[in-house]
């Protein structure tokens, strides 16, 4: 179904519940939120969990209904859904609010974070405070900040210590500009591809590797064609929760400070979830006996100088930029 039916039938739906966020009776309001991930994926969990601490700081008042699996569409659908108020919150990654919120664009700059720990400690503070702000003058509320992992190179040819080893390697990237100009200026090839055809890609050898995190590289088996993973660890773009302006101009201002206040207990139990599933997807693929090699990121950082010049390319962007390398001294 394209973009136009879902949204006229979401609309449809929405008409006859009395819009996207929808009172259930005269004291109860359910908000409706929409994830791409299947059921059990820590996001869909953590938005869960925030209804269930919802309802319980509202006496049952206000509560959450999760459409996983993309039941409302695909997430560039959901976003437009969520800006008319017929989703009210919507679980999406920074990536495609990049031409929307400009402010998500370094958050998703190649190697913009040292570490796990790095990024969470900026994310949670003043930086990421102000990038959700920014998220309402385009007509969302950001509420907060869930992980997405950190994204790895991995082929079937060799490991990958140095730039070197990624000269004449074909990589299956996002379909992406940031993604194609980040591999291509790393030496490698960069080949746009979409997720399900990766395996087959590998296989054949129509590519030679691919980038992700852990979960995704053991769930999508990609570690049967392509057993040697290396950890540079070049993206850690971050998914945001953001709620509908509309939907959250409903809200009494104490309604607002709840349904706020569950959205940042929420990321504890993503988070908590995210690591525990990053654990168990690395023992999978080491069981199966991939290689992982750790990466010396120093020269990939340097590499990526032209797309920092390219992407990062307004003064706000440049002060953002160098706001999150200043945690890191």
């Amino acid at each position: 179904m394209g973009m136009m039916k879902r949204l006229t039938a979401a609309l449809a739906v929405a008409t006859v519940l009395g819009g996207g966020l929808v009172a259930a009776n005269a004291q109860e309001v359910v908000l409706r939120s929409a994830d791409t991930h299947p059921d059990g994926y820590p996001t869909v969990e953590a938005v869960k969990f925030m209804s269930d601490v919802l309802k319980k700081e509202t006496d049952g008042r206000i509560s959450i209904q999760v459409f996983d699996s993309h039941q409302l569409g695909e997430e560039k659908e959901t976003i437009e859904q969520t800006k008319f108020g017929v989703i009210d919150l919507n679980r999406v990654n920074f990536a495609p609010m990049n031409g929307i919120v400009p402010a998500t664009i370094v958050p998703c700059m190649p190697y913009i974070f040292t570490s796990k720990e790095n990024m969470r400690s900026v994310m949670d503070g003043p930086i990421g405070e102000d990038i959700l702000k920014a998220f309402e003058p385009a007509g969302y509320v950001g509420l907060a900040v869930y992980d997405s992992g950190a994204r790895s190179f991995y082929n079937s040819k060799h490991p990958i210590k140095t730039l070197e080893d990624l000269k004449g390697l074909k990589f299956r990237v996002i379909q992406s500009d940031l993604f194609v100009d980040m591999v291509n200026a790393l030496g490698a090839n960069a080949t746009p591809m979409a997720y399900g055809e990766v395996y087959s890609g590998l296989q054949t050898g129509l590519i030679d590797g691919a980038e992700n995190n852990w979960p995704s590289y053991e769930s999508s088996k990609h570690f049967e064609v392509a057993k040697y993973y290396s950890l540079d660890q070049h993206s850690q773009c971050p998914e945001v929760l953001m709620m509908s302006k509309v939907s959250w101009d409903k809200l009494s201002p104490e309604d607002q400070t709840a349904v706020r206040d569950a959205a940042k207990q929420s990321v504890t139990k993503m988070r908590e979830l995210w690591d525990a599933q990053e654990e168990k997807s690395r023992k999978i693929v080491e069981a199966a006996g991939v290689e992982i090699n750790e990466v010396d990121p120093a020269p990939f950082v340097k590499a990526m100088d032209p797309i920092y010049e390219k992407y990062a390319d307004t003064p706000e962007l440049k002060d953002l930029v160098k706001r999150i390398r200043d945690t890191q001294k």
